[in-house]
């Protein structure tokens, strides 16, 4: 299992938001860049980054941030959201270097659009799944849908997505520790790969999360927490690497 860090992007710095809320950003710095080789020397195999303001303004906003970290680590796996909307951008970041894009209001309002841009960029796609209380929001978290998330996430088994990004809104930047329930049940339910996000707060979630990576668990984003300390990228990726290898050699075994 992978642990990822998380680079939000707003007006060009490094933020986390509370529960999605533009108004409740906290900054970390203007340098992605540097933001991303700090995470790169502690281990990550792979950053997550998001285009707050493309988020809700429907279109890149942040591009020239993400091109440049791309760019400076171009071996390294890359995923963008945030204001993916349409084949353009996708093959902009494509081109720059990125390694996947997420596509998240696009999945709910026009699903046909993800079984298009998989057909298109065969394994560079994966859908964000943001809920709160099961159901499914858009827009920068600011509607709320009736769909819910293993529902959608059905939706989408056959048509080539690489995985799922599952956010739980209600915990997301609020250090209140992971979803776990809800992050199987989706990977159960759903049938396809899922990366944790939200709440991700310390060892003992990331411990969780590992735990229970071979039903379907490929990763863990993780933000505020490893800005503020109360978790260590280079700790929690070896304990993940640790715990795959005690699953794997349990498995070899046959479960004896």
């Amino acid at each position: 299992m992978l642990v990822i860090p998380a680079i939000d992007l707003k007006d060009g710095h490094c933020v986390r938001l509370k529960q999605g809320r533009m108004e409740d950003a906290t900054s970390y710095g203007d340098d992605p860049v540097a933001m991303a080789a700090r995470w790169v020397d502690a281990g990550a195999r792979r950053l997550h980054l998001v285009d707050l303001n493309g988020a809700f303004e429907g279109k890149p906003v942040n591009g020239e941030a993400v091109t440049a970290i791309a760019r400076a680590y171009p071996e390294l796996p890359i995923q963008i959201g945030g204001g993916i909307r349409n084949a353009q951008t996708i093959e902009h970041y494509l081109e720059a270097g990125v390694g996947y894009v997420i596509i998240g209001t696009q999945a709910v309002k026009q699903p046909e659009f993800v079984a298009a841009m998989c057909r298109l960029f065969p394994g560079r796609v994966i859908v964000g799944l943001d809920a709160r209380d099961g159901f499914v929001a858009t827009d920068g978290w600011a509607e709320v849908s009736t769909l819910k998330a293993t529902e959608l996430a059905k939706r989408f088994r056959d048509d080539g997505v690489a995985s799922i990004v599952y956010t739980d809104i209600a915990r997301d930047g609020m250090m209140q520790g992971v979803n776990l329930d809800a992050t199987i049940e989706l990977a159960r339910d759903g049938g396809l790969p899922v990366i944790a996000s939200g709440g991700v707060t310390n060892l003992d979630d990331i411990r969780a999360l590992a735990g229970v990576a071979d039903q379907g668990i490929l990763g863990a984003i993780t933000g505020r927490a490893i800005y503020e300390g109360s978790l260590d990228v280079a700790t929690a990726q070896r304990l993940c690497d640790e715990l795959d290898d005690r699953l794997e050699n349990h498995a070899t075994r046959g479960g004896n």
